[in-house]
C-alpha cells in the first residue's frame, strides 16, 4: 500500500478519522496547526482538545445519544476509548478529565504505525483525485474558511457555540450546597446543587438581564444554536424559561430544607480530582467583571474563584444538504470528505461519529472499494440522515443525535417502549456490517 490519505485537523472528527482509515490498512497524514497556531478557545497542544464541556452526555444505551456511543466502541473508536479510560464521576452522564482525554488520544495517534502527524496548517485544496478528508472544526482558521468559501460561496459558514465557567472546588461554600444527582437517592450524587428560593432566583433573573455582555467581534454574527443558548439569552425569554431549562429544580430534594428548591443551580465535576466544576447549562457572553457580580449571587458560590471564564467563540458549519452528497463529500469537490460539526451536527460524540465514517468511505475510496452508507435505522445512520434532509433550503441548522431524527415507527407508542423499539432495530441494523466488513448500505 503506497497510496496515503491525509486529514486536515486533528480534533475529534480528524483523529477518529485517521484511526479509522488506518484500522483499514491505510497509511494517513494527520495535518494540525497548533502549536504553531491557535484558535481563539484553544490552549492546549494536544489532540481533540474539548474547550466548550467535559461532558459527553447521557451514558446510557438507553437514549440516542448512549446509543450512539455504544455504536462508536463496536467500531472501534478511538475517541470513546480515550473517553472510558479518562471518565470522571458525572451521575448517569460521561464526562471526562479533559486534559487527561485529549493526552491519551495524542499518545494513541503518535503511536500508530500508519499514522503520520504533521504539525503544520492545512493551506491548500491538494493536486488531483487522491481523496481527502476535511476537519478543520468548529473554529476552522480563515485559511480553511476560503477553502470552503471559494468552494460552495459564502454565507455558508456561521453559527455559535459558548463555554460555561469553571470554578474551583475549595472556593465553594458547601454548607448552602448538596450532592445530588436528579432523581437519585438523596445525600449524595456526582453534581453539586446550588439551591435558591424563589426571591433569590428572583433577584438572580434581574442580575443576569441587565449584565454587561461582551461585544461580538466584527466577523460575528449573533446566532446561536438553540441547544446551547447563552444563560443571558434563555433569561430575556422570559423569567420561567430558566426555570425549565438550565436552573430546573425537578427530581431534586435539598437536604438544608427537605422539599424541592425553587431553582437551582448545578455544578458538575470537570476533573477527577474533583478540584475543579463547572456550572452547567451557564454558557454565556457576559463579560468577566459581570460573570464575577452574577454569578455569585448563587448560594454556595458568593467567594467562588474563576478557573476558566463562560465565552461565546465562533462556530462553522455548511449548509450540508445543499453541498453535501451522501457520502459527506463537497458536491464541488466529491474526492473531498467533510468530518465532524463543520458538516452539520452538533457535539462531541456527534462529530466523532461522523468523522469515524468520514475515514471509513475515504478508506474505501483508497482501495477502490464501494462507499457505504451506515444503517438508517442506527443512531449514526439517522444522525447522517439529518445531513441530507435537515431543512428547507437555506434554514439547515446543526443538530444532535435524538430519537426524532430516527426513521417513524409503524405505530405510535408510550415513550419508553418507542425508545426500545427503536433501539433493538439499530442494533439489528449493523448485522450485515458485522458479516461483511465492507458490506454497502443506501438509502
Amino acid at each position: 500500500m503506497t497510496a496515503r490519505l491525509h486529514i486536515a485537523g486533528g480534533g475529534l472528527a480528524g483523529c477518529e478519522a485517521a484511526w479509522r482509515a488506518a484500522s483499514r490498512g491505510i497509511p494517513c497524514v494527520l495535518w494540525e496547526m497548533k502549536p504553531h497556531r491557535f484558535s481563539p478557545a484553544h490552549r492546549s497542544p494536544d489532540l481533540a482538545e474539548l474547550v466548550c464541556s467535559n461532558s459527553f452526555r447521557a451514558a446510557s444505551p438507553e437514549n440516542a445519544v448512549g446509543l450512539l456511543k455504544e455504536e462508536l466502541r463496536n467500531l472501534g473508536s478511538l475517541v470513546m476509548r480515550a473517553a472510558d479510560l479518562t471518565a470522571v464521576p458525572a451521575g448517569r452522564a460521561l464526562a471526562v478529565d479533559r486534559a487527561l482525554f485529549s493526552s491519551r488520544v495524542t499518545e494513541a495517534v503518535e503511536a500508530h504505525p500508519l499514522i503520520e502527524l504533521r504539525r503544520e496548517e492545512f493551506l491548500a485544496w491538494p493536486d488531483g483525485e487522491a481523496p481527502l478528508v476535511l476537519a478543520p472544526g468548529p473554529l476552522a482558521s480563515e485559511a480553511a474558511v476560503e477553502l470552503l468559501q471559494g468552494a460552495t460561496g459564502a454565507g455558508n459558514l456561521s453559527f455559535y457555540d459558548a463555554l460555561a465557567p469553571i470554578v474551583t472546588a475549595e472556593s465553594l461554600d458547601m454548607s448552602k450546597i448538596f450532592a445530588q444527582d436528579r432523581y437519585g437517592p438523596e445525600g449524595g450524587g456526582d453534581h453539586l446543587n446550588a439551591p435558591l428560593e424563589k426571591d433569590e432566583f428572583l433577584a438572580f433573573l434581574a442580575a443576569l438581564t441587565e449584565a454587561d455582555r461582551s461585544a461580538p467581534r466584527p466577523f460575528e454574527d449573533e446566532s446561536y444554536f438553540e441547544g446551547c443558548l447563552p444563560v443571558e439569552v434563555m433569561a430575556a425569554r422570559g423569567p420561567r424559561t430558566l426555570l425549565f431549562g438550565p436552573m430546573k429544580p425537578v427530581g431534586l430534594v435539598s437536604p438544608l430544607t427537605g422539599r424541592r428548591p425553587y431553582a437551582v443551580v448545578q455544578l458538575r465535576r470537570e476533573n477527577l480530582a474533583g478540584t475543579l466544576w463547572n456550572i452547567v447549562g451557564f454558557q454565556t457572553r457576559l463579560t468577566r467583571p459581570a460573570q464575577e457580580r452574577v454569578f455569585r449571587l448563587i448560594p454556595g458560590l458568593g467567594n467562588c474563584e474563576f478557573a476558566r471564564y463562560g465565552a461565546i467563540h465562533r462556530n462553522t458549519f455548511l449548509a450540508a444538504p445543499e453541498v453535501l452528497d451522501p457520502f459527506q463529500r463537497l458536491l464541488p469537490r466529491p474526492a473531498v470528505f467533510m468530518a465532524g460539526q463543520i458538516s452539520g451536527v452538533e457535539g462531541y460524540v456527534e462529530s466523532a461519529a461522523q468523522g469515524l465514517w468520514a475515514g471509513e468511505n475515504a478508506a474505501r475510496a483508497v482501495l477502490g472499494a464501494p462507499l457505504s452508507l451506515p444503517p438508517r435505522a442506527s443512531a449514526l445512520g439517522s444522525l447522517l440522515s439529518h445531513l441530507r434532509h435537515g431543512g428547507r433550503k437555506g434554514a439547515f441548522a446543526p443538530s444532535n443525535v435524538n430519537f426524532g431524527l430516527f426513521p417513524p415507527l409503524p405505530e405510535r407508542l408510550p415513550k419508553k417502549e418507542a425508545a426500545l423499539r427503536r433501539i433493538e432495530a439499530a442494533r439489528a441494523s449493523w448485522l450485515p456490517f458485522k458479516e461483511d466488513p465492507f458490506h454497502v448500505e443506501s438509502w
